[in-house]
């Protein structure tokens, strides 16, 4: 290969490599297709879906960071509050803090916290930041993104990194914060959902 052809195939790699390196904390592959969902934008980036417009959640599993199946469906009655997250991601580490004090708050109230770590090529790197933000509920690790696309559109599908998803009681699609979440955030989500009838 000559020079110029060189140059020029090293032009398009940079090119590439840049671009997603802009929308590594954003968009998810997953689509839109919000037009139609039926839910509610809130103020401040959190958005939420009438009791009867909600859709099921689906069928979320894998391995968690040590190698152990996990799934969302090993959680039935509770509230799930499901964190899309990577270690790369700088908004992810803002909020970690905030979602390890909320898991810690609503564990005894019936409300589980799941991550899916995305993104992440290597589990070491996943595992070093649970380990110094000390997280203590398990994540899926989903490299390739296989789980966040399971997400149905025209639902509350996550659409960035991070995003947080309630999944209600009977296991719908309940709100979605689509930002790093504040501990009044994580609050804003989680309790309409848990003042809800449980039956």
């Amino acid at each position: 290969m000559s020079g110029k052809p060189r140059l020029r195939l090293a032009a398009v790699l940079c090119a590439a490599a840049a671009a997603l390196t802009l929308t590594g904390c954003s968009s998810t592959g997953s689509g839109s297709g919000d037009a139609q969902a039926g839910f509610v934008a809130g103020t401040g980036g959190l958005d939420t879906v009438p009791v009867a417009q909600r859709k099921a959640a689906p069928a979320i599993g894998g391995n968690d960071l040590a190698g152990k199946p996990t799934a969302l469906a090993d959680y039935p009655g509770k509230i799930v509050v499901i964190n899309v997250w990577g270690s790369w991601c700088s908004p992810c580490r803002d909020e970690a803090k905030n979602l390890e004090q909320a898991y810690d708050k609503y564990k005894d109230q019936g409300v589980q916290f799941l991550g899916i770590n995305t993104r992440d090529l290597s589990v070491t790197n996943a595992q070093r930041f649970e380990q110094v933000n000390s997280i203590g509920y398990p994540s899926i690790f989903d490299p390739d993104g296989t789980q966040i696309l399971k997400f149905p559109k025209g639902s509350l599908n996550p659409q960035t990194i991070p995003t947080t998803l309630v999944i209600d009681r009977r296991g719908r699609l309940a709100a979605r914060a689509m930002k790093p979440l504040t501990s009044e955030d994580v609050d804003a989500l989680i309790a309409p959902v848990l003042a809800e009838p449980a039956s």
